[in-house]
């Protein structure tokens, strides 16, 4: 059976890289992280200090900056320009202001790239904010993930606290909707579900029985 190619997009705190790299272990495909990419490209822009609203320098910096996603025993690693950054991109700064980067055509556009040429061979599950749009538009199968933002809260809450950032539920509500409000009113490529794209309410569900959902739709497993 040729491998497929799952995309999966939802806001921020909806389970989608959670649920994706487990799917992806499930079928022993490639998971693609997109998010942690642009987290990538946030993180080295706050180091240099370049300013959010200088789209230029936004632009060229993605143009000239090597991000790699690497599977190591399991483990998903984040590498930019050859330094292993996946616990520095998962700093509170970087989630606030990762969506002010990531609307950046020209970040959007070198991502996008380096996206579909890892996801060309198939037998991928690449996830994010516009997978099934604008990446992925002929995917085999799109699914649209979302919880209702007092969930989404709580687990981005305890993520910050299992990796040592101790922060406020309603800091992080705050900058969820505004990560909303952000991701659904860009002018390139903004969050909106793919008509064709299966809806999933994550509130209140396991993890397993999200994964058990997404690969019955996929699949048609049990």
């Amino acid at each position: 059976m040729a491998k497929k190619t799952i995309a999966i997009d939802g806001p921020a705190g909806a389970g989608k890289s959670t649920v994706a790299r487990l799917v992806a272990k499930r079928l022993n495909y490639l998971y693609i992280d997109t998010g942690a990419m642009y987290r990538a490209i946030t993180y080295k822009v706050m180091q240099q200090k370049i300013p959010l609203d200088d789209h230029h320098a936004l632009t060229e910096l993605a143009q000239n900056t090597n991000i790699k996603l690497i599977n190591r025993n399991g483990r998903n690693l984040v590498f930019c320009d050859e330094h292993d950054v996946t616990e520095q991109i998962r700093d509170p700064e970087v989630s606030r202001n990762v969506s002010l980067v990531s609307l950046v055509p020209g970040v959007r556009q070198k991502m996008v790239q380096l996206q579909r040429e890892m996801a060309r061979d198939g037998g991928v599950v690449m996830d994010g904010r516009d997978i099934c749009t604008v990446v992925l538009p002929d995917a085999d199968c799109k699914i649209f993930l979302t919880a209702s933002v007092e969930e989404r809260a709580w687990r981005r809450r305890k993520e910050f606290e299992v990796k040592g950032y101790p922060i406020s539920w309603e800091s992080v509500k705050e900058d969820i909707m505004q990560r909303d409000l952000l991701d659904s009113q860009r002018a390139v490529s903004p969050l909106v579900k793919s008509p064709d794209a299966y809806l999933i309410d994550t509130t209140g569900l396991t993890i397993d029985t999200v994964i058990k959902r997404i690969l019955n739709l996929c699949l048609g497993d049990d």
